[in-house]
């Protein structure tokens, strides 16, 4: 297995890491095994914001069928994706095509790959397992392997420090690649580590998964085999598959199947999209391995599928990126269906952007990055030939966004009594007797309109179609159901909420489409359309979202920090918040803001003058870093407000959430500390001047 790597190396050579001191919150790797067995990483500052903020569902066990496993690889590792709090680059690499996974392996060359939390909660969300990577090679591998296979008790010890950071950071297992040649007599060892890293997974963490790549053989050579046999069957046989190495022939896999037995979709078939040595080729022919393998009734591993973004395909990322995916749907069809539980909510955001808005008002219009803003992304249908549809239909980061920073707009032409649609989601959501609530906002212009259209199926009452259109529409031939219009936000100019209330006890929701059509009759007589869907929200209740009052949160600010900058006060800190009853709800998401009050805003903050409330991040954990925030001269107190977002959309209003109140420290007192920071001999220096 070999990876990319772009790292280019400064002039200046940076500090050394402490992970101890506080600093803005990073993922990062374990090297070397002294720091696994020592513990340090625990000790770490950054250790609890690396910790998942969203559990896998329960019961998402393997399906039953051949899975897809995607393995990231990508420069080394730790990209944009190593700031937890997200970065500053709306061009970052991320997937969006989770309805086609089943397991997602975050992939590096260092001895244990601990997978970056944004992956982990975008693919929790959507039903995806998440393994980390425990890899050995080289020199340095042999070393390692001489040290942990050394006895029964050392394999078990470093089996268990595993299990331990898998459970406490939250993600599914292990991927397990020895590419080292061993001495025969350390196979009964490493098989115990195999096989007791397995079980303890499983009995400490329920669904995980260990899965082995094909490396080392059983006596003890590293020889790829590239497909299932003999040799390596007995890792097989004591995890929870095996990663077959690249180079296959078109049989391997059928012949991989027999040796297999009842497992043989615990054989993951692996998959270069490099094309180094991979059957078909991989890049833009990564389908024809696809096709092999999904015939012969075994699983698939595409491994560095960044090679789309690595290789700077044309004609931009956004869109070779849904090329190429549209390929493996075509393949392998869709794995995961969405929605399947309620509440269900997505703004289509895709965890990068150039602007960020909450409830229609906008609240940042910077370039920004974070995979773990992303919600349930839509399964769009992807057309390579743009003339075949007259509307076009993307994801966009360049339009107002209602929520996050992403939507779907629809642009082309349309004429008068015509309509348009397309796929927004597959779902698998069985309807009980209570009605079910659809709300969704859009932004149009002109006689464009924009709707749902609903799909259902009954074991006894077979399929049924609904339409949420607006009222005064009749060119559908399925039942309408006219939306009523929601209270739009003061602070959300030219967004329309629109809500409706079903009742199918018994269907199960299969399909959302979104339904393009103009006003009848037409406001005016040109073919163009535009309209822009915001965010949609399912859910069993229309009662807004009741949020803990501020009272009831305990808020603590720590790691305090002051300094200068280019001739302005700045400030670090670390904000954590709980709830007073530890019993409390979590939520998902926090957005975070800051009012620097003035003397003046201070004196009178129970009249008119309001202060500016400034976004400065979000948290997808109970804790959130500031990072030299510069403060202006004429600043007296911040306030950091806590804004609380349920899973189903809502966000709390700024005024009731939590927050924590500093002073500001005067100048003198920050000239105090910096001086008291100074060697003796300048500040003796200094008093002489």
């Amino acid at each position: 297995m070999s990876g990319q790597s772009n790292d280019q190396k400064s002039d200046q050579t940076p500090p050394p890491f402490d992970p101890s001191k506080p600093s803005v919150p990073i993922s990062y790797p374990i090297k070397t095994l002294e720091d696994l067995e020592n513990g340090s990483y625990y000790k770490s500052f950054h250790y609890p914001f690396n910790k998942t903020s969203v559990p896998l569902r329960p019961n998402t066990g393997l399906a039953q069928r051949p899975r897809v496993l995607v393995c990231h690889d990508m420069q080394g590792g730790y990209v944009d994706d190593k700031w937890i709090q997200g970065g500053e680059n709306s061009g970052a690499y991320a997937i969006w095509h989770w309805y086609l996974i089943d397991v997602f392996v975050y992939f590096s060359h260092y001895l244990v790959t601990l997978p970056p939390p944004c992956w982990t909660n975008t693919a929790h969300t959507h039903g995806v397992k998440v393994l980390g990577t425990f890899i050995v090679e080289g020199e340095e591998g042999t070393a390692t392997c001489n040290k942990m296979l050394s006895t029964k008790e050392s394999a078990h010890k470093y089996a268990e420090l595993l299990v331990k950071l898998a459970v406490a950071l939250g993600f599914d297992g292990w991927l397990l690649n020895m590419e080292v040649d061993l001495d025969i007599s350390q196979i009964p060892n490493l098989k115990e580590f195999v096989s007791y890293l397995t079980q303890t997974m499983h009995s400490s963490a329920p669904g995980s998964l260990v899965i082995w790549y094909d490396s080392v053989t059983i006596d003890g050579t590293l020889s790829w085999q590239n497909l299932l046999n003999e040799k390596n069957k007995p890792f097989f046989d004591i995890s929870d598959g095996i990663f077959v190495n690249y180079s296959w022939e078109e049989d391997y896999p059928k012949l991989s199947a027999t040796v297999a037995g009842d497992r043989k979709l615990d054989v993951y078939m692996g998959i270069d999209v490099f094309g180094r040595g991979t059957y078909g080729g991989g890049q833009w022919t990564t389908n024809v391995a696809l096709d092999v393998i999904k015939k012969d009734n075994v699983s698939a591993a595409m491994f560095a599928p960044g090679w789309v973004y690595e290789t700077k395909q044309p004609p931009d990322f956004q869109t070779a990126q849904n090329r190429w995916w549209s390929l493996v749907e075509k393949s392998w069809g869709i794995v995961q269906n969405y929605p399947k539980t309620l509440p269900f909510y997505s703004n289509f955001d895709q965890g990068r952007g150039n602007h960020i808005s909450v409830d229609g008002a906008p609240v940042l219009s910077t370039q920004w990055n974070n995979i773990s803003s992303q919600t349930f992304q839509p399964s769009l249908e992807y057309v390579d030939d743009s003339t075949l549809k007259t509307i076009e239909v993307h994801v966009d980061f360049k339009e107002a966004s209602f929520n996050g920073g992403g939507n779907i707009t629809f642009k082309g032409t349309l004429e008068a009594g015509a309509s348009f649609s397309t796929r927004l989601f597959s779902g698998q959501l069985l309807l009980g007797p209570l009605p079910v609530y659809f709300t969704y906002s859009v932004s149009s212009e002109g006689s464009s309109q924009l709707g749902l259209s609903l799909e259902f199926s009954s074991e006894t009452e077979g399929k049924k179609k609904l339409f949420l259109a607006s009222q005064g529409t009749n060119q559908f031939s399925s039942e309408v159901l006219v939306p009523r219009r929601l209270t739009t936000p003061d602070n959300a100019p030219g967004w329309v909420m629109q809500e409706v209330s079903i009742a199918m006890n018994g269907y199960t929701l299969t399909e959302i489409h979104a339904v393009c059509y103009k006003q009848q009759p037409e406001i005016t007589n040109t073919t163009e359309y535009f309209a822009v869907l915001g965010d949609i929200k399912i859910s069993n209740s229309r009662n807004n979202t009741e949020f803990p009052p501020s009272t009831s949160w305990i808020v603590d600010g720590q790691d305090i920090e002051w300094g200068t900058s280019q001739g302005s006060k700045t400030l670090s800190l670390k904000i954590s918040w709980k709830p007073e009853d530890e019993k409390g709800p979590l939520f998902p998401k926090y957005n975070i803001y800051v009012e620097k009050l003035s003397k003046q805003s201070i004196r009178t903050l129970k009249g008119t003058l309001e202060s500016v409330r400034e976004y400065i991040g979000v948290a997808h954990i109970e804790a959130f870093y500031v990072s030299q925030l510069v403060i202006p001269s004429d600043t007296s107190s911040l306030k950091f407000i806590i804004q609380v977002c349920n899973v189903d959309g809502a966000s709390q209003n700024l005024d009731d959430a939590p927050f924590f109140q500093l002073d500001v420290q005067s100048s003198t007192n920050i000239l105090s500390l910096l001086f008291g920071c100074l060697p003796p001999l300048v500040k003796k220096f200094i008093a002489y001047l």
